[in-house]
């Protein structure tokens, strides 16, 4: 793979991550619900299911997963129902008025693995990452270096999306009034929601 080749990958990431999918809108609500601190452990929960589903796409297990499918949609639907359930709670929460919003912060290892079940609960990344490093691999170099770095590549681009919208919710939630508590949870409930929404309206198959 040579530089040019990586660097056409790199313009190539940000286009598909243009549009917020059901990670980044998990992003956003942790990041105004617990701050963006501790809503980076939802970040690395995400990425280290990307991880993964980029070992299995580079061992060439693709089409076991494809041909999975009911066991796939069965997790994919518990996590959407996971996510409702997450959405609904905060949306209905009452907190006492003048509650500083650190109170209703989740665990570290909650919201690693609220982030890592949302990606999870996506099989078609597999497939995605399975199509789309061949597209930037030298056949006539060792593969496994290039799609390391495409790898690595890939999770330090999406990274960076995820600590962007973190950032930038965590911004506007400091600056809302604590009286203003219920309205950011309703609002962190809803990009939950949102979040269970997209993850449904994904597929196993390819389009």
């Amino acid at each position: 793979m040579t530089l040019e080749t990586w660097m056409l990958f790199v313009a190539t990431v940000p286009v598909f991550m243009s549009t917020p999918g059901p990670s980044q809108l998990l992003m956003l609500s942790n990041s105004l619900g617990s701050g963006f601190r501790r809503a980076v452990f939802t970040a690395a929960g995400d990425l280290s299911a990307n991880f993964l589903q980029m070992l299995v796409a580079a061992v060439g297990l693709a089409s076991i997963v494809a041909s999975s499918r009911n066991v796939f949609l069965a997790v994919k639907w518990l996590g959407v129902a996971y996510l409702v359930y997450l959405g609904i709670e905060l949306i209905l929460a009452k907190p006492a008025p003048g509650e500083p919003r650190e109170r209703s912060q989740r665990t570290s290892s909650s919201l690693y693995w609220q982030g890592f079940l949302t990606s999870a609960a996506n099989p078609k990344a597999v497939i995605f990452f399975a199509a789309l490093f061949p597209q930037f691999i030298d056949p006539g170099r060792a593969r496994a270096p290039q799609f390391a770095a495409l790898s690595a590549t890939y999770i330090a681009i999406d990274g960076l999306f995820l600590c962007g919208y973190g950032a930038g919710a965590d911004w506007i939630g400091r600056r809302l009034r604590p009286a203003a508590h219920a309205q950011l949870n309703r609002v962190a409930g809803s990009f939950l929601i949102g979040a269970a929404v997209l993850l449904g309206a994904k597929d196993i198959e390819t389009r």
